[in-house]
């Protein structure tokens, strides 16, 4: 088997014993970090600030350190989280688990080899001219190589890592552990429905199978599409825990900052309309915003679209609930639009009013760009510091305990990460008339 140039990476921990020790090694820094700190602070005649005390750097480096050498659930959902709307996390947690989005190492290739005999039986590396062990890609969950096969097609392999799938539910539960330490989450607020989501989320994710069924049928949807390309399955080599796949030569979709208005327009445009199609048309929506999923390819001018792991459906019945959430936000009175929210769950009819009205206010603000009647600067506008800073308000507020519907989150995870796409693109789109088009009831 080839060698890669001496990165040995950091093998993944398969065990649950393993995993669970690594889990209380990090709760248990955290903790000691917090009693000395808290020590201090007494010395000093202060009362101790635990959120404060908490999110300390040390504590946070011992978070995403431990995060990411564990990877799998542990990791992939502290990256679900880090996209949070602001109403569940607080603004500094939100903040910490967003630099774990980056952090990704690979699997030395002794664990790969393991792993690929597993999967595929000794030997299994002469069926290509090539294979690269060393990953041109690493996330959460698998990690990706380039291959060759002997007839010439170009591949790229997603080999997931050991023992993720096994370790799910324990990974999501310590992890709710840690969620629960006093002053990361509002008091009184139940975890439990959003960690159930999840867990059902993440072992989506890991069937490969499943997601190469996924990637079929978006493959199959946009067919012929002179905006959109995606690699085409190879069957052969895919197994519940290794995907195969073309490969395709594409830039990262960041390399378009500097290409002209027009090109960045067009694509965030698209995007966002592919967003506003999975919801109100496909009936399914890949839900990670992770710009490493989309790529450009400069020849054809397509975008490239990677990563169906995080499908989720899209019953008719949110879809028109959020249809007619769209609607009041375009043309709805004030009452129109709190009934339409309270009908999709962001927020229940014991919610306090004070907190209800918190809440309404930040949609309405995050709805401007609709109503306006020139297209949207998403470069220049100060919208996202100000949901920003309303975020912070609610996500501090203690007493707040509701938590919206999980595919409500996962949804506005996606929407969320479009709108950074587009703030990175500097790109300027009219968002009213691409939303009205799918309010109709004649939508395509």
């Amino acid at each position: 088997m080839p060698q890669d140039d001496g990165d040995k990476g950091a093998a993944v921990p398969t065990g649950r014993v393993g995993r669970l020790l690594r889990f209380g090694g990090i709760a248990g820094g955290i903790a000691g970090g917090v009693a000395a700190g808290g020590l201090r602070a007494l010395a000093q005649g202060k009362r101790p600030d635990m959120a404060r005390l908490l999110l300390t750097p040390a504590n946070t480096l011992r978070l995403t350190d431990g995060l990411s050498h564990l990877r799998g659930a542990a990791l992939k959902l502290g990256q679900m989280m880090s996209m949070d709307t602001g109403l569940v996390l607080s603004d500094d947690l939100t903040e910490i688990l967003g630099r774990m989005r980056a952090d990704a190492r690979h699997m030395p290739p002794k664990q790969l080899q393991s792993t690929l005999n597993a999967e595929w039986g000794a030997g299994w590396h002469k069926r290509f001219s090539r294979f690269d062990v060393r990953p041109f890609a690493a996330a959460s969950i698998g990690q990706v190589h380039r291959a060759k096969t002997h007839d010439g097609r170009e591949l790229a392999i997603k080999v997931q890592y050991p023992g993720v799938r096994a370790s799910i539910d324990s990974d999501v539960d310590n992890m709710a552990t840690l969620l629960r330490m006093p002053g990361l989450v509002p008091r009184g607020m139940d975890l439990a429905p959003l960690m159930a989501a999840a867990k059902r989320q993440l072992h989506a994710e890991a069937d490969y199978l499943a997601e190469a069924q996924h990637l079929t049928r978006f493959a199959t949807t946009l067919a012929g599409s002179d905006t959109f390309t995606l690699p085409e399955l190879h069957a052969e080599f895919c197994t519940p825990q290794v995907l195969a796949m073309t490969y395709l030569d594409s830039v990262p979709i960041e390399t378009l900052i500097d290409a002209p208005q027009a090109d960045r327009d067009r694509v965030a445009a698209a995007l966002i309309d592919l967003v506003l199609r999975e919801l109100f048309v496909f009936g399914a929506m890949q839900t990670d915003p992770n710009l490493a999923n989309y790529r450009y390819d400069p020849t054809t001018r397509r975008i490239v679209l990677l990563d169906f792991g995080a499908v989720q459906a899209v019953a008719p019945e949110l879809a028109a609930q959020f249809r007619a959430l769209a609607q009041a936000a375009l043309a709805g009175g004030d009452d129109e639009r709190r009934a339409a929210m309270l009908r999709i769950g962001y927020f229940g009819p014991q919610t306090a009013p004070h907190h209800q009205d918190l809440i309404v206010t930040m949609f309405n603000m995050a709805m401007e760009p609709l109503r306006q009647t020139t297209p949207f600067d998403f470069g220049s506008s100060d919208l996202l510091g100000r949901l920003r800073n309303m975020g912070l308000t609610i996500g501090t507020d203690r007493e707040l305990a509701h938590v919206p519907p999980a595919e409500t989150l996962f949804l506005h995870r996606k929407i969320g990460g479009m709108y950074l796409m587009a703030a990175k693109l500097r790109a300027r789109v009219a968002l009213g008339p691409m939303v009205a088009a799918y309010c109709k009831p004649e939508s395509r």
